[in-house]
């Protein structure tokens, strides 16, 4: 299969890419990407990604950000901004990528364990986890010609503990390359509007 995985040199789409290469030509894509930079915030650039690399059999996004802080201190544009970015941005992927899909293609968006199990300072992260996974459930239903759509919702990543893990105390991290396997289910799968748990 022809994949394109956008969020691609960070470290779930990293080790996504090392997992899928193995069976399938990967597309590579990223804010940082020298070949085929994409801000997938901005659909003018998502589009323009698409048209580029043309029709693909499967469409991962690993992307995505959020605001962490006191909801008491937390103003409205700070917590706009994961819906703007990280629930649109997945959203808008959807609506356009379907038209670069080939039949029975797939796309898998990217949730996570906050949506389920909340932390302190992560209103937002649960919020637009939730709005994501809501999102691929309804419109799972709806999508032509065969299309899946699923979503990984990862724990706390073990390399990232360092960084996130004063957020997720008493949490069990997982090895990102633990997580890539979900995403490999879904582009390898015939399931559609799951959301694969790696927790």
């Amino acid at each position: 299969m022809k994949v394109l995985i956008i969020g691609a040199t960070g470290a779930i789409g990293n080790a996504v890419v090392k997992e899928l290469a193995t069976r399938h030509t990967v597309i590579a894509a990223s804010r940082s990407s020298g070949t085929h930079p994409v801000d997938f915030t901005q659909p003018a650039s998502v589009e323009a990604l698409l048209q580029k690399v043309g029709k693909v059999d499967a469409i991962v996004a690993t992307v995505g950000d959020v605001h962490f802080g006191p909801l008491g201190e937390m103003s409205t544009e700070q917590f706009r901004f994961g819906l703007n970015d990280k629930l649109m941005g997945q959203v808008e992927l959807v609506f356009a990528g379907q038209k670069y899909l080939n039949d029975g293609g797939s796309i898998t968006l990217t949730s996570g364990i906050v949506g389920a199990q909340p932390i302190r300072n992560g209103a937002s992260a649960a919020t637009v986890n939730k709005a994501i996974e809501g999102f691929v459930v309804g419109a799972a239903i709806e999508l032509p010609r065969g299309i899946r759509l699923n979503a990984v919702s990862p724990t706390v990543l073990q390399e990232s503990m360092p960084t996130f893990g004063p957020y997720f105390v008493g949490f069990e991290p997982a090895p990102v390359a633990r997580v890539a396997l979900a995403y490999a289910r879904s582009v390898d799968g015939l399931q559609t509007g799951q959301i694969y748990t790696v927790w």
